[in-house]
């Protein structure tokens, strides 16, 4: 069973985490590249904060985004902002999340995400986890899919897996990090089943695309391209 009340602070704990480790940057570094492909780390910044307000309306019954174009021209916008404006809108849209989060509510309703996706309440702030700590990598200041949260990773494994089960792309796949933790997913393409062994950390970085899957072995046929999140 899904236990928001600890997921939320679990949020607090990323929250708290990306905030000290982006304190310690400055505005050029702000301005560099991310790890993410054409977006600075002033994008992931500004992303993370305008997240925080999106699934805020998703708890409170809104549209996530008034628009995807509105959702791109809000990141373009925050993204060249100085650091001390960045970390004050991070720290702030953060508190409005938590707020809403503390609030009483029937957990169990089912809410509207981005494109029609559809999703139990309870797990809203799981998926805020993710954006904090995922994107906290990808701003490429030392802090690594390694140095996730033990649980934090094998739920999130959990999720892709569940997400990619069945897809028509993927044929049978099935995770192994090692330790005797295995997870099955595809099955709607021809060919497999494939086995892919790594650390539960490679395995995550594939299944989300922040690696391209050098660290893991496969057998049973080349490495599946998975369709992008």
């Amino acid at each position: 069973m899904i236990d928001h009340v600890r997921d939320l602070a679990s949020v607090r704990d990323a929250t708290e985490r990306l905030l000290a480790a982006a304190a310690e940057l400055d505005n050029a570094s702000v301005a560099e590249p991310s790890r993410l492909p054409g977006w600075s780390r002033g994008h992931v910044l500004a992303h993370v904060a305008r997240n925080a307000d999106a699934l805020a309306n998703v708890l409170e019954g809104r549209p996530m985004y008034a628009s995807a174009s509105t959702r791109d021209a809000d990141i373009e916008r925050d993204a060249p902002r100085p650091l001390d404006v960045q970390l004050a809108d991070l720290r702030e849209s953060a508190a409005r999340f938590e707020e809403t989060g503390a609030a009483p509510a029937d957990w169990s309703r089912t809410v509207e995400l981005r494109n029609g996706v559809t999703d139990s309440a309870a797990r809203v702030p799981f998926r805020r986890w993710v954006e904090v700590d995922l994107h906290h990598v990808d701003l490429g200041i030392g802090y690594e899919l390694e140095d996730l949260p033990e649980e934090f990773v094998t739920r999130e494994i959990d999720f892709l897996a569940e997400r990619f089960g069945g897809h028509k792309d993927v044929p049978s796949t099935a995770l192994n990090t090692g330790d005797g933790r295995l997870w099955t997913t595809g099955g709607g393409a021809e060919g497999g089943p494939v086995a892919v062994r790594g650390s539960a950390a490679d395995l995550l970085g594939w299944l989300c695309g922040r690696r391209d899957g050098t660290g893991l072995t496969v057998d049973g046929g080349p490495l599946p391209a998975l369709p992008p999140l």
